[in-house]
């Protein structure tokens, strides 16, 4: 814990974390649970049946079943291999981490199906076809890239350790209401409210106030993370096909 403390608090700075230092976030971990009234009972994990990605397995120890996981987390069948979940702080950073990839794949994998339909170009070589549509040179481009993501994640970063400080009328310019990025789900990495959510899937709008269905949440955080870990692994098979000069369509016969 000491060394996770080390880490956290060095990544950490007053442009990124405000007013609250990183090492809040591995005090939170420790002190969660750790006083509370009397007439409260925490038995939320105590019922849930702990799934494993080898349930016929009963033995490898930690490998198989890591004793850090409790399978509270959606989709935890308890694979960390390398215990890059021992430490609470971590673990919460990874399965942010893990979101976010999964979500970068899933736009990633669509839009490689469909701009290669639409065009019959490989995804690989869209950006270098003679038709393509490029008015900015790759240095600019990849410029423009590096500098918007960039911005972009650092609000995230400084969102993940001082939650919903970006959600400011000086942190969303281009709102016209900083409620629109308010964690409206009130947990972290699912914002959720009428701007995330503008479907209702995981609540309703009432009198215009976001109203969370904790219920339809939970469905879908699971849902979403195992799309999310299908689209990954989609991805780095399209990466060896792409070296191989071929493409996902192109595999599939189409």
């Amino acid at each position: 814990m000491a060394a996770s403390t080390a880490v956290l608090h060095g990544l950490s700075s007053p442009f990124l974390a405000g007013a609250k230092s990183s090492r809040a976030l591995v005090a939170g971990s420790k002190a969660v649970g750790a006083i509370a009234p009397r007439r409260f009972v925490f038995v939320a994990a105590a019922g849930a049946v702990k799934k494993s990605w080898l349930p016929g397995v009963r033995f490898g120890g930690n490998v198989v079943d890591p004793e850090w996981l409790d399978g509270s987390l959606p989709g935890d069948y308890g694979f960390d291999p390398l215990g890059l979940g021992k430490d609470p702080a971590f673990l919460k950073w990874y399965r942010e981490a893990e979101l976010i990839h999964g979500r970068w794949a899933m736009a990633a994998v669509l839009g490689i199906f469909v701009g290669q339909a639409w065009s019959g170009i490989p995804w690989f070589e869209a950006g270098a076809a003679p038709g393509a549509v490029a008015p900015f040179s790759f240095g600019s481009l990849l410029g423009t890239q590096l500098l918007l993501m960039g911005w972009v994640e650092s609000k995230r970063w400084v969102d993940f350790f001082n939650p919903d400080s970006q959600s400011v009328d000086w942190a969303t310019p281009w709102s016209r209401s900083a409620e629109n990025f308010a964690n409206a789900t009130g947990e972290q990495g699912y914002p959720g409210g009428k701007f995330f959510d503008p479907l209702g899937l995981a609540g309703t709008l009432k009198d215009g106030v976001y109203i969370p269905n904790a219920e339809k949440l939970e469905r879908l955080k699971l849902a979403e993370i195992k799309h999310a870990r299908i689209a990954m692994v989609a991805m780095l098979i399209f990466y060896f096909e792409a070296g191989q000069g071929k493409t996902p369509l192109g595999a599939l016969g189409l």
